[in-house]
């Protein structure tokens, strides 16, 4: 099961157009739609009359009109009109608190009493200028909890990754991990390298040599219940790594949401932010079809390991040190689902 009580991307805004977005989100229908002074609001996608996907409707004066016998509901649920009946006494169907920010539609899929924007996480480089950003969507076959573990634990990088961002000095590398506040935390350092296919590409955008030496680091940064932001680059060697002054390296971060739409399949929006050159739209466009292919590396072994995971059910796993980050990444997500479904004490009741 998945934490409700929290905060999930639900789409980008350019997903919501003049029409309204259907979406599964941790098993619930949802439909999404602007209403009135193009504010986001999400909706059971069920309408009460006969059951028909709302999402297949239409938004007419800032509320939503179902396209099988046009029953109109407003933003709240509640039904407002309908050609030639009278719907007042219609119950309302469930709405969901959304927020736009950050450049992504936020929902909170459950308790609507307990949703707190002010939990929305803080993404400082969205509205800066000095950097830049592109990224996309994947609608992934295998739970959102294996790209938790994949982000965690970038050891693979060695093996999947080959003439990307792969090299050996990757796995020849100590990983640690520990905890900051809520943020499970996994890194990597390796010093004196030359940079991976990827990093070259970046180094000569900054104007830097990609044939010298560097190093190289990646801390990822796990916030329940599905954000994993990798800051990640190289920078000259011996010049500090991540402290570097901006000339001498190239820094960014990888930003990814997973949002679970069913046990087994979930929404990854991902991207990467960088600190170099963010007036350079080309760089960015580079940037976004070099990560999709990296990516796709990817998707063919989670979605393998999905199938395997179900096909073998029961098998016991092998867990290794490098695996800690997402074990302590699942562990915070069980606790948050225990909690959620812990009856009342006798103290609360009383």
């Amino acid at each position: 099961m998945f934490p409700m009580n929290t905060w999930y991307v639900a789409c980008t805004p350019d997903e919501i157009t003049d029409k309204p977005l259907g979406r599964k989100i941790c098993g619930l229908q949802i439909v999404l739609y602007r209403g009135r002074e193009g504010k986001v609001a999400a909706l059971e996608d069920f309408c009460p009359h006969r059951g028909a996907a709302l999402s297949l409707g239409s938004v007419v004066d800032g509320n939503l009109m179902c396209g099988y016998h046009g029953l109109v509901m407003d933003c709240h649920g509640k039904a407002v009109s309908m050609p030639m009946q009278r719907v007042n006494g219609f119950p309302c169907i469930r709405s969901y608190p959304v927020e736009e920010r950050h450049g992504y539609v936020w929902i909170w899929p459950g308790d609507a009493a307990k949703a707190d924007p002010a939990t929305i996480p803080d993404l400082p480089w969205s509205n800066n200028p000095e950097w830049a950003f592109g990224g996309g969507l994947y609608h992934i076959q295998c739970s959102y909890r294996l790209m938790v573990d994949n982000l965690m634990d970038l050891t693979h990088e060695a093996y999947v990754h080959v003439g990307s961002i792969g090299q050996n000095e990757i796995d020849q590398s100590p990983v640690k991990t520990h905890m900051e506040g809520n943020q499970v935390v996994t890194s990597r350092e390796m010093h004196d390298i030359v940079a991976p296919p990827f990093w070259q590409m970046a180094m000569r955008a900054q104007g830097l040599d990609d044939q010298v030496r560097v190093d190289r680091w990646q801390y990822s940064r796990f916030t329940a219940p599905g954000s994993v932001l990798i800051d990640v680059g190289v920078a000259l060697a011996g010049q500090g790594g991540i402290n570097a002054d901006p000339a001498q390296r190239v820094y960014a971060i990888v930003v990814d949401f997973m949002t679970p739409e069913t046990e087994t399949s979930h929404w990854y929006f991902w991207g990467m932010a960088r600190h170099f050159k963010p007036d350079d739209s080309a760089l960015t466009d580079s940037i976004r079809q070099g990560q999709g292919a990296i990516f796709n590396q990817d998707l063919a072994v989670l979605e393998a390991q999905q199938h395997n995971r179900e096909a073998f059910e029961g098998r016991r796993l092998l867990a290794l040190n490098i695996d800690a980050g997402g074990v302590r990444a699942n562990r915070i997500l069980d606790d948050m689902v225990v909690a959620e479904r812990a009856l009342p004490t006798e103290a609360a009741v009383g």
